[in-house]
């Protein structure tokens, strides 16, 4: 039987050499634990024998606490028939950050507007770990503005009355062609962090990829939309079949190969749809705006195991977290994956159409052209104008695999250029984050904000349905001269003598 503790023996216990905890409502013993926090013992010592469930919940996971303590160091549960109003006082805050007041949601109207709400309201560390990009920014820059620089060429006397801007992707339905890129510690944002984009995206019927660096266990973001209820404008089917959201998992493969085959195995088990390979990333970029905020070195992520620190480089959560990474993952390892799933692979990152071709003579589902949001390597080429080179040089691909993008899309009009140069839908990983300051709502007014700029687009174009989107209804003049002419350089044949 479950041990019922009173507040004021658990208020006994407050010193380093005795120390006990509340959270959730269950007592804990950390006095062994708490030497060895990967945040330092301060931050535990200031909670002891206190609730800290406020502190722990705006960092961590519920399900944390409960797998990382053996069985031995929880204690029972809080009677809450002894709580005083002294113990309902919370601790003095860990944070001293003031935000601005963020505008209210429906002064919002444009997916900028949500950037410059963020850039105020979150922390300056949240901020500078999502915002932040490679070095000097050019490629985060180019990513947008080359959407830009193509132009569109409208259709007129056409019926667009009616308009539809369902697809699918990898066999998911989907309401609009937009699905949520993986995104790392969305909890930082807010206390609902994946969760609450997993059920924003379920509203509005859009797919979600999940992030290995994701601040919940898979199994609590699949549990958050479990239920009845319905998928978008997919609505429950007869018999109560509730509507799915289609979740997808983004591995990013550990150096201790056997933690990545036990997560790909638990999350088959869930039901992801398909597996999100990060290949763009082997190491992580230089990001200087995260290297110059000091980390808070009790973040943790419970599928990675990644601890925040502080070092002599500084404090980017982005290289400090992603030290577990495997740099050795090449083509040789796809026979390894296929073992170890059997769902469909795609590979996120994907910069050339050497490497695209190569992904689908390797029999790959799905490639992501991506640059990692600029996060990786400044001055790689903007996933836009990959579209085109694919085009240029193997176009087979389209045949063969799906074509994603995901990087600078702001507005209706990116998505629909995407589309027209081939890809099946883009994904978005920085603007959810943003949106998800205001929680699920907040990702819900998101979706309808560009699927609304991309139902005016469609009506301005003379297209009302995705299937009649084609390159003809773009101008690429202004930057095709950008477009690689193949593998080798135009005019510099100089080669290496050393091998490669």
């Amino acid at each position: 039987m479950t041990r019922v503790i009173s507040v004021q023996e658990v208020t006994q216990h407050n010193i380093p050499e005795d120390l006990w905890i509340v959270v959730d409502n269950t007592v804990y013993d950390l006095t062994e634990f708490a030497p060895e926090h990967p945040g330092g013992a301060s931050i535990i010592q200031r909670h002891a024998g206190r609730d800290a469930t406020t502190t722990y919940s705006e960092i961590h996971s519920p399900s944390l606490i409960k797998t990382s303590l053996p069985s031995s160091k929880v204690l029972g549960t809080l009677d809450p028939t002894s709580i005083t109003p002294e113990w309902a006082d919370p601790p003095i805050p860990t944070r001293t950050f003031h935000p601005t007041t963020k505008p209210d949601l429906s002064t919002l109207i444009n997916t900028h507007d949500f950037t410059s709400a963020a850039s105020t309201s979150l922390t300056p560390k949240t901020w500078a770990f999502y915002s932040s990009a490679a070095t000097d920014l050019h490629t985060k820059t180019r990513n947008t503005s080359a959407y830009a620089d193509i132009g569109l060429r409208p259709r007129i006397l056409v019926n667009v009355k009616d308009v539809d801007t369902r697809t699918s992707m990898l066999g998911c339905n989907m309401d609009v062609p937009i699905f949520c890129a993986p995104a790392a510690m969305a909890k930082m944002a807010h206390a609902e962090g994946e969760k609450g984009i997993a059920r924003g995206c379920r509203a509005k019927g859009i797919p979600v990829c999940v992030s290995t660096n994701a601040s919940f266990a898979i199994a609590e973001i699949f549990e958050s939309v479990a239920g009845r209820g319905s998928y978008g404008e997919h609505k429950e089917r007869e018999g109560g079949e509730k509507g799915e959201l289609p979740i997808f998992f983004q591995l990013y493969v550990d150096k201790q190969r056997a933690k990545s085959e036990s997560l790909l195995k638990h999350v088959d088990r869930l039901g992801v749809k398909a597996i999100f390979v990060t290949v763009d990333a082997p190491i992580p970029g230089k990001r200087e705006a995260d290297e110059r905020v000091q980390a808070d070195e009790s973040l943790s992520t419970p599928m990675s195991g990644a601890k925040a620190k502080n070092d002599a480089k500084g404090g980017a959560l982005g290289r400090i977290m992603g030290s577990y990474i495997d740099a050795s993952l090449s083509w040789e390892d796809l026979p390894w994956l296929r073992r170890c799933t059997k769902l469909p692979i795609v590979l996120k990152g994907v910069q050339t159409a050497m490497d695209a071709k190569r992904a689908m003579e390797n029999g790959i589902e799905g490639i992501v052209l991506s640059n990692h949001g600029g996060r990786s390597l400044d001055t790689a080429p903007p996933p836009v104008l990959l579209l085109l080179e694919l085009q240029k040089h193997c176009p087979e691909v389209f045949n063969h695999m799906e074509v994603f993008v995901d990087g600078g899309v702001m507005r209706g009009t990116d998505i629909f250029k995407a589309l027209c140069l081939g890809a099946r839908s883009v994904g978005i990983g920085r603007g959810f984050l943003y949106a998800l300051s205001y929680g699920q709502e907040g990702v819900e007014k998101y979706v309808d904000i560009l699927k609304d700029e991309l139902e005016t687009t469609m009506r301005m174009m003379g297209v009302t349905d995705l299937s009649q989107v084609h390159p003809g209804m773009l101008n690429t003049k202004a930057v095709d001269h950008l477009i690689p002419d193949g593998e080798e350089h135009a005019y510099a044949k100089w080669r290496p003598k050393s091998k490669i």
